[in-house]
This record gives structure tokens, C-alpha cells and sequence, in this order.
């Protein structure tokens, strides 16, 4: 696995963390319209943070530990955002 200058590993990562930024961005505000200030924030946080790995500012971490997988949860939609 070879590595860009920005820190993102070849193939579709580039384009996976454009995707989470774009994603985060409609979803802040989605929170912002609803008046859920905290929620907005993190989201816009992760958003920041998106763009400084898009731009290289910030590599991102790939390494992977034991412990820092996902919980493998099941997330379910809450049924009361209504998207247009």
C-alpha cells in the first residue's frame, strides 16, 4: 500500500473523505435548521477536520489498533428527518 504526500492511502480514500466532508457538510445543516446547537458544532468539527485531511494539514490516522474498531452497532434512522 503506497502512500500520497497528503497522508491518504491510494486508491478511494481521496475520494471517501470528499465524500464524509460533503455528507458532514448537509448535515450541519440539517442541525443547524433544527436548532440542535451542540450537534451542529461537532458536526461542523468533524467537517474542519475532513477538510484538514483533504488538504494535507492534517494526516489522517490509518493506523489501526486493537480496541479502535467500530462497535459494530446498528444505527438506525430516527424516521422524523424528512430530507427534500
Amino acid at each position: 500500500m503506497s502512500i500520497h504526500l497528503s497522508g491518504l492511502r491510494e486508491g478511494h480514500s481521496v475520494e471517501n473523505i470528499a465524500y464524509i466532508r460533503q455528507m458532514l457538510g448537509e448535515l450541519r445543516q440539517i442541525a443547524y435548521r433544527e436548532g440542535a446547537d451542540m450537534l451542529c458544532y461537532l458536526v461542523e468539527m468533524a467537517y474542519v477536520e475532513a477538510g484538514d485531511i483533504q488538504s494535507g494539514t492534517r494526516p489522517p490516522s490509518f493506523i489501526r489498533r486493537k480496541g479502535d474498531e467500530p462497535a459494530g452497532m446498528t444505527v438506525e434512522p430516527s424516521g422524523k428527518i424528512q430530507f427534500e
